[in-house]
């Protein structure tokens, strides 16, 4: 950040920053939780996190507030302005992440009660990568280092490759054995909604390269989710997504 000769403007924008992170760092533990109680198949924990997800949503009602008291304040131009603003979105950014491991909180109180399914071991790797990119942006962002959410952003094509080998993998079980289509079907799920995230967070260092520039990225990304091609027509209908937006 620019140091500013008012030095409490300077204490307010760290503050906003530090309160991003914080609330960043807590949707990240609440995704890797999700997954977790999805291994363990406790649905007592599972709906631990669901109740948490209400931390989440009141840290950016908070943020919220003070973006409008910022503007109102200090009525901030240029960098300072953008930087504002991208606050803004990176935490709405921040709270859709949250809904979506909240989610798969949820799902994992219903697979609880249906048989293991071996593909349930493929949700860690997409919570692995998803959870990494989280914290790889939030320390760009924290930085402020365009160049480093741009990788992270780069980055998001490993997740939808993944996302797609599981997706094709549950969807296999599902055609080998009827009594996997449940457990499998909740598991699709979740395994969108991990995908999600990993959207979430490129739209998190989208925002982190505007206000470095000034300008929107203008690459087009490299998406390799491929659960939707034409070609695959008996398997390429991509799930519905709980929350989506």
């Amino acid at each position: 950040m620019i140091d500013h000769i008012i030095k409490s403007y300077d204490t307010e924008l760290a503050r906003l920053t530090s309160e991003i992170i914080g609330m960043g760092e807590l949707a990240g533990r609440q995704l890797l939780a999700a997954v977790d109680v999805v291994e363990r198949r406790d649905d007592r924990a599972a709906r631990h996190i669901v109740d948490n997800d209400g931390t989440i949503d009141a840290m950016e009602h908070a943020i919220s507030q003070d973006v409008v008291r910022l503007l109102a304040l200090r009525a901030p131009m240029a960098r300072d302005l953008r930087a504002v603003f991208a606050a803004l979105r990176i935490a709405a950014d921040i709270e859709r992440i949250g809904d979506y491991a909240a989610n798969v909180a949820k799902r994992a109180i219903a697979l609880a009660l249906a048989a293991p399914v071996a593909p349930a071991l493929g949700l860690r790797r997409l919570a692995d990568l998803a959870g990494a990119g989280l914290a790889e942006v939030l320390a760009a962002y924290r930085s402020m280092d365009a160049e480093r959410a741009f990788k992270v952003w780069q980055d998001d094509a490993r997740l939808d490759e993944a996302y797609t080998a599981l997706f094709r993998e549950l969807l296999t079980y599902m055609m080998e054995d009827p009594r996997a289509i449940t457990p499998c079907t909740h598991l699709l799920f979740m395994a969108k909604n991990i995908e999600r995230i990993g959207d979430h967070v490129t739209n998190i260092a989208e925002n982190v390269w505007f206000v470095v520039h000034g300008a929107e990225l203008a690459v087009p990304r490299d998406s390799r989710d491929t659960t939707a091609d034409p070609d695959w027509p008996q398997l390429g209908r991509t799930p519905p997504v709980e929350g989506s937006q």
